[in-house]
């Protein structure tokens, strides 16, 4: 099953807002992550990025390489079968269902953007195992009232849902406004659920670099490790708690080091 909920637009119309002249953050991050679904303007602003802040390629990779893991838990280990993903960005490779329906072929999967470029590539993309669900709900991570009502259409709240937050509640200026909306997702969802939640914090040259995509108009406001880990607050955090992201689980034999992203994952009791 493959929904687009909470809109009507044809993606031919959807496209038809999407301009290629002006640098876009969801691109950009294709950039970095290496995919092709970006433009001259994108990569002018990524490479502008990359010359003060070199590790942000490292970021937007640990960031993927966090949600696979993450997701990995979460299917197997948790058991989860459903799956709310806020701040899809644009697909690549391993996205949310992908790693979910590996483990679980009947997991349902709600993404979430409000972005007309995401909106048509999920369209396209975003394709469910035949025994699941994948859908989409085009809204905005400051209205969760209207995310759990379109996602309602597919994921049933009475069973345990994971929450998937990654890298988008940096696009919530204020920590109190954001701590609020991740409460009320939280509220919305069972005991049983599932928080996994990372953000970008702060540093000398990550600084410099917001202050470069925020003069583009892409704002982004970074957080410390101990508001993100507040966001955990009143929830039972996996070991090894909230930690810079290449730190969570990595794979056995490897030495990952700490980066400027925080996140882990947690059960609602």
């Amino acid at each position: 099953m493959m929904g687009d909920m909470g809109t009507d637009e044809p993606a031919q119309s959807a496209w038809s807002r999407v301009d290629t002249s002006v640098p876009h953050s969801a691109r950009v991050w294709n950039y970095w992550l290496g995919g092709k679904d970006n433009f001259p303007a994108d990569r002018e602003l990524g490479d502008r990025v990359y010359e003060v802040y070199p590790d942000i390629v490292r970021v937007a990779r640990a960031q993927r390489e966090f949600l696979v893991r993450a997701i990995t838990y979460l299917a197997g280990t948790a058991g989860i079968r459903q799956f709310l993903d806020i701040g899809t960005g644009l697909p690549t490779a391993d996205n949310t269902h992908e790693v979910a329906q590996r483990i679980a072929p009947e997991s349902r999967i709600v993404y979430v953007d409000n972005d007309p470029l995401v909106l048509v590539h999920a369209r396209a993309l975003l394709t469910s195992a035949p025994s699941g669900a994948t859908a989409y709900v085009d809204a905005d991570v400051r209205n969760p009232e209207e995310i759990l009502t379109g996602a309602a259409e597919v994921l049933d709240f009475s069973q345990p849902v994971a929450l998937v937050m990654f890298g988008i509640v940096g696009n919530v200026a204020d920590n109190a406004e954001a701590s609020g909306i991740v409460t009320r997702l939280l509220d919305a969802v069972r005991p049983g659920s599932y928080l996994a939640l990372n953000d970008g914090t702060h540093g000398e040259d990550v600084d410099k670099a917001i202050e470069i995509t925020q003069a583009d108009g892409h704002p982004y406001n970074l957080r410390t490790p101990e508001q993100v880990t507040s966001f955990f607050d009143g929830l039972e955090v996996v070991e090894p708690g909230v930690v810079s992201t290449p730190l969570w689980r990595p794979a056995a034999g490897s030495e990952p080091e700490p980066l400027h992203i925080y996140g882990g994952v947690g059960r609602k009791p």
